[in-house]
């Protein structure tokens, strides 16, 4: 997006918070377009979600569940940069190209990553407790 001079000295002028309110809607619809046309954020959602669940359930502590929604939320954040990083990648480099699809790969193995680190906290936090009520 660009912005002619005065347009740039225009929103320099005076600090609002009803226009960094406003700017938000930027964010949210990020967020939509995320939620809407990533397939795997929905696997993430739902494995989040059964976390919040089980920890209910299984009443855990105030450090857990920050270390939880922490987790989650690692995962979620890389999942969407993923995501923005793929978009661009794609607008980009349309065609194929080898370093496009390892910026791409990496990306991805980054949420893999965190993933993997989500469910050891996962497994570290749940696994004693369950394994308490099954035995």
């Amino acid at each position: 997006m660009k912005f002619t001079l005065e347009e740039l000295e225009q929103k320099g002028k005076e600090f609002s918070v009803l226009e960094r309110v406003r700017s938000t809607n930027h964010a949210w619809r990020g967020m939509g377009i995320f939620i809407k046309t990533t397939h795997n954020a929905w696997v993430h959602i739902f494995f989040g979600f059964f976390a919040i669940f089980l920890g209910f359930k299984l009443q855990i502590s105030s450090v857990e569940w920050a270390i939880i929604i922490l987790a989650i939320g690692l995962v979620l954040v890389a999942e969407t940069i993923n995501t923005a990083i793929e978009i661009d990648i794609d607008l980009t480099s349309p065609e194929y190209h080898p370093y496009a699809r390892d910026t791409k790969d990496i990306a991805a193995g980054a949420v893999l990553l965190m993933a993997c680190i989500a469910g050891i906290v996962g497994l570290i936090i749940f696994g004693p407790k369950v394994w308490a009520l099954l035995y």
